[in-house]
């Protein structure tokens, strides 16, 4: 079966502990923290199977208006912008089963080449793993319904700094969207 990770936003910005936006908002600790083992076992496995990777990565600009509803992130070219080290992003760097995609909107559709790299792969599933559950992930997921992809998400390999909205998210995703939750 031909399949696909999309694996959305892990960068520093959002996965360390100096990232603007790293700190759950209840337990003040790195939210992706736990999921970072789960991430990289799902990146190790494709890239072992030479199974293509998506990488969604939000690249912004100084004066993005999303920095209107949030504090100034991964702008485009910093250090919170980069695939956190721990993902060993070096070697995305001339692979050809490995794609980053810059996006500047929640969604890894809006205004991006995505839905060419998908029709390119030709998937027969994706898998989904990466933060924010209930932003980015979340309106990923469904722009992947909409094209009526068969979609996975691993519930260990996603999280939100927000865990309410998280488990909503996850419920939303499921029954709505239709996405398996392994």
């Amino acid at each position: 079966m031909r399949k696909v990770l999309i694996v959305v936003d892990m960068l520093n910005d959002f996965c360390n502990k100096k990232g603007v936006l790293a700190t759950s908002l209840i337990t003040n600790k790195v939210y992706a923290e736990p999921i970072i083992p789960v991430v990289k076992k799902a990146v190790d496995f494709f890239r072992a199977d030479s199974e293509p990777i998506i990488w969604l990565v939000d690249a912004h600009k100084e004066d993005d208006k999303e920095f209107d509803r949030f504090p100034k992130h991964a702008v485009k070219g910093t250090w919170g912008s980069q695939i956190i080290e721990e993902l060993n992003p070096a070697t995305i760097e001339g692979s050809v089963f490995e794609d980053i995609i810059e996006k500047t909107r929640y969604s890894g559709f809006y205004g991006t080449n995505l839905e060419a790299k998908l029709e390119q792969r030709k998937p027969e599933e994706v898998i989904v793993v990466g933060v924010c559950t209930n932003i980015c992930v979340m309106d990923t997921i469904g722009g992947l319904a909409n094209r009526d992809y068969k979609v996975t998400i691993l519930k260990d390999g996603v999280a939100d700094f927000d865990p309410e909205a998280h488990w909503y998210a996850m419920e939303r995703i499921e029954k709505l969207y239709g996405a398996k939750v392994v």
